[in-house]
């Protein structure tokens, strides 16, 4: 398997080795408690969301400790009763104060027996106290120790898990991943309690540092593309990452085509079946979209309802998608085509029909095509950015207003609003986002080429766009898989949707171990009661 090499635009500088022993001990802890408030403050400019306590801790307050944290970020009343409770107030008159006292390792005696919170780790420098403590984390330092503790008690005010707005469904789950990278974790491990489920962990970007958490099934992905994955993610030297498109544009195939290779989606049932097929799942903190690879064309016309009704229904919807992907892509040009160069293929009393309803237009039918197409996406643009109480409504308004307009004063023809309705309410049926994009980009250039050479511009058209999505890689897999290369045992969930026990096997070009989800199919048909 090929996959496709990536540029590495990280720049590497020789550093002698007494450069970086002098970074790494500017960097260090220092052991004076004094000295590392200091240079806590100097760093973050004293900034008033950073709180910075010292307490005296043992018999007799002989040691001095200090905690940090950031206000709004960290859980403050577990602070309190958790933490600072436990070191100040539980432990006087206990063996473990006389033990402060004599013992030489201070923190390891708190870690061991004063602290009650589950998630505890060391620091040693600078650069991992800061990145744990700007997350929420709260740091505790003692005088005399060139290396501190980092308590997890992060909390924020967060949005709860709501029902995704980008896929909707009539029958399925309502729940959707949130900004929170931990709740979309667990609504992953809630649906898959498998201990193959794997999960690594990355944080990527200089100044934001943001978690990545990688997803998979051991055993069942392919070790390959995890590599590959891993490989992309190491190369990305950015100072920030924000969402999980910042992560797409550096480890898609091509950048340029207009066709999507990597999935994204809001919805947890989706990652967990991708999953249960051999892929990969990238979550990124503080986005709700989840990136899925490899990614196929036919992936981008399934939808998670399309498995949870009858079988005759999801085929039917399903084929209903790819015709409305030809309509939406196709339809204007094939107007302006037969209207210019071909009137021979339409029935007379339709021509004439068309005849009279362009007498009097001033414009070619591209020309035509061309102004609705753009005022249709204008109105579409400033319903998605205007408030949702009246978005829909103007959009809706907006194109009658304008359309009958139009006609009335004779700069549009009426068959060209039906062509351009009817090609923007198929592109409305696109399951993705991302497919409908590349669709409304491409319609344009099959326009030109129709109202340049008619139906032959839009064979040829054709046969590039063919060529160019055979053409594409999602690491390492054919984009047009499995219609190019054919391969009959996947056609079960291609064009139409199988009934669930005969999917008893997994993509074979995405997962080439483990391929048997279940039993035989024979055995696992329902059977009719028997007499």
């Amino acid at each position: 398997m090929g996959f496709l090499k990536r540029r590495n635009h990280s720049k590497v500088q020789s550093t002698s080795p007494s450069q970086t022993k002098e970074t790494s001990s500017t960097n260090d802890l220092k052991t004076s408690l004094q000295d590392n408030i200091q240079n806590v403050k100097d760093s973050l400019g004293e900034s008033s969301d950073i709180v910075i306590r010292e307490i005296r801790i043992g018999k007799g307050g002989s040691v001095k400790a200090g905690i940090f944290y950031t206000d709004g970020l960290t859980d403050t009343p577990a602070l309190q009763n958790f933490i600072m409770e436990s070191l100040m107030l539980d432990i006087q008159g206990t063996e473990l104060e006389e033990k402060l006292t004599a013992e030489q390792d201070v923190l390891t005696s708190l870690k061991d027996f004063a602290m009650t919170v589950g998630d505890i780790n060391d620091v040693t420098n600078f650069d991992d106290l800061f990145t744990s403590l700007l997350s929420g984390d709260t740091i505790l330092l003692v005088d005399g120790y060139s290396e501190g503790l980092v308590i997890g008690n992060r909390h924020w005010i967060e949005r709860g898990v709501t029902e995704p707005m980008s896929q909707t469904v009539v029958r399925g789950p309502r729940e959707g991943f949130s900004e929170n990278l931990r709740v979309n974790t667990a609504l992953v491990r809630r649906k898959l309690k498998d201990p193959s489920l794997w999960m690594e962990s990355k944080i990527i970007g200089t100044r934001t540092k943001t978690n990545v958490a990688i997803m998979y099934i051991n055993g069942v992905v392919n070790d390959k593309i995890v590599d590959e994955v891993r490989l992309r993610l190491d190369r990305i030297d950015i100072d920030g990452i924000l969402e999980s498109g910042n992560i797409e544009g550096f480890i898609e195939d091509s950048s340029y085509s207009p066709f999507p290779t990597i999935y994204n989606t809001e919805r947890p049932d989706t990652v967990a079946a991708a999953l249960l097929e051999g892929r990969i799942a990238i979550l990124v903190d503080g986005t709700p979209f989840v990136l899925i690879v490899p990614a196929l064309f036919v992936q981008f016309f399934q939808s998670p309802e399309d498995y949870y009704v009858h079988t005759g229904i999801g085929s039917l919807i399903r084929a209903l998608r790819f015709i409305a992907f030809i309509i939406a892509l196709l339809a204007p040009a094939f107007f302006i085509a037969i209207t210019t160069f071909n009137q021979s293929m339409l029935p007379p009393a339709l021509l004439i029909s068309l005849t009279a309803q362009r007498e009097g237009v001033p414009f070619p039918a591209f020309i035509e095509a061309v102004i609705m197409e753009i005022t249709f996406e204008i109105l579409r643009e400033a319903g998605i950015r205007m408030p949702r109480t009246i978005g829909s409504a103007m959009s809706i308004v907006g194109a009658y207003v304008i359309g009958t307009a139009a006609v009335e004063a004779g700069i549009i023809s009426a068959a060209m609003v039906i062509i351009v309705s009817i090609t923007a309410i198929s592109s409305f049926v696109s399951p993705t986002y991302n497919l409908a994009i590349a669709v409304r980009i491409l319609r344009f250039g099959f326009m030109a080429l129709a109202a340049s050479f008619g139906l032959y511009g839009i064979a040829v058209g054709l046969v590039a766009l063919t060529l160019h999505l055979c053409s594409l890689r999602s690491f390492g897999i054919p984009y047009m898989t499995p219609l190019a290369p054919f391969n009959v045992a996947d056609q079960k969930d291609t064009l139409i949707v199988a009934p669930i026990w005969k999917m008893f096997t997994r993509p074979r070009l995405v997962n080439q171990k483990d391929q048997v989800r279940q039993q035989d199919p024979a055995s696992a048909k329902p059977q009719p009661p028997q007499k």
